[in-house]
């Protein structure tokens, strides 16, 4: 018997980003999207958290939403992205924090041609900003 041919799905152009993926929705959807046939590209902080966690098929990237730059290159061949991810955790203030995160997460996702946005939040001022 021969090598199985990939999935057709995993022949779909472009990849979904995931940010978020080890909080409790992102964590559920990420095996999800991959059972899906999706590639999947997961943003992580700090990936050495992460990859040990990840289902096989992940590419997980380093990139920090409050630094802009480390997003660019994350956001390359991005046909959608998820963006579930709060800033509760940080040291400064939250809603600051959160507006900075989401107003880069959504000017790279732009400048790279991202199709789509999906977002998973309730807070006004980055339902606005992600939606600009």
């Amino acid at each position: 018997m021969g090598a199985e041919a990939p999935a057709p799905e995993m022949d779909k152009p472009g990849h979904i980003l995931l940010t978020g993926g080890i909080g409790y929705v992102g964590g559920r959807l990420l095996p999800l999207r991959v059972a899906d046939g999706r590639r999947v590209r997961c943003l992580a902080r700090q990936p050495e958290h992460l990859s040990p966690r990840a289902p096989a098929g992940i590419e997980v990237v380093q990139g920090d939403l409050f630094h802009a730059e480390s997003l660019s290159a994350v956001m390359q061949g991005v046909k959608a992205a998820f963006y579930l991810v709060h800033s509760m955790g940080g040291t400064d203030d939250f809603e600051t924090q959160d507006r900075l995160g989401a107003k880069n997460f959504a000017a790279s996702a732009r400048a790279a041609g991202v199709q789509r946005i999906i977002r998973c939040c309730e807070s006004p001022v980055r339902k606005r900003i992600l939606a600009e």
